[in-house]
């Protein structure tokens, strides 16, 4: 289905992809730059959601030293949008402000999403990114290694619980 070096048993599960930013803006390849501006993650610990599509898929394996990526599950999107979700000039995005923008509620939206049906950005209320903290006592696992090396950097199935954890 698609073309990838992630772990390929582990694609099916949805049909979005929850991409945290890791490393800061210091030292950063101009590319690495630019593909954080194209998923609207200018800043450290941003966080956004986006369809699986492949050049979406070659775009993350750019940044797999920079960022991680896990399948966005419908429950973990909810939760992002519920506690973290804000509309422009800071104010916290609603149940009615899901109305407003053409879903039943809030649980549709995070639905349509995690399906890949629509994208943050397509929400002209919504903000396109989620600003999360440093997790709360710290980083498990190393920032500066892949998953597969116990570290958390490309492909992280364990990620729900670090954004858990920065929410």
């Amino acid at each position: 289905m698609f073309k990838t070096n992630i772990q390929p048993g582990l694609i099916n599960v949805s049909n979005s992809f929850l991409i945290l930013r890791i490393k800061g803006q210091v030292n950063l390849p101009h590319w690495v730059v630019t593909t954080f501006k194209l998923f609207n993650m200018e800043k450290k610990y941003r966080a956004t959601i986006i369809p699986k599509k492949d050049n979406y898929i070659g775009m993350l394996n750019k940044i797999k030293n920079y960022a991680c990526w896990t399948d966005a599950g419908m429950s973990l999107v909810e939760e992002l949008i519920n506690k973290r979700a804000y509309k422009i000039g800071n104010i916290k995005f609603t149940d009615s402000d899901a109305v407003k923008s053409g879903f039943n509620n809030i649980n549709h939206l995070a639905r349509s999403i995690s399906d890949g049906k629509t994208t943050l950005s397509k929400i002209k209320m919504l903000k396109p990114w989620f600003a999360l903290s440093p997790p709360k006592h710290g980083f498990k696992k190393s920032t500066k290694k892949m998953y597969s090396e116990n570290g958390i950097l490309g492909y992280n199935k364990d990620l729900g619980i670090l954004i858990k954890n920065m929410m």
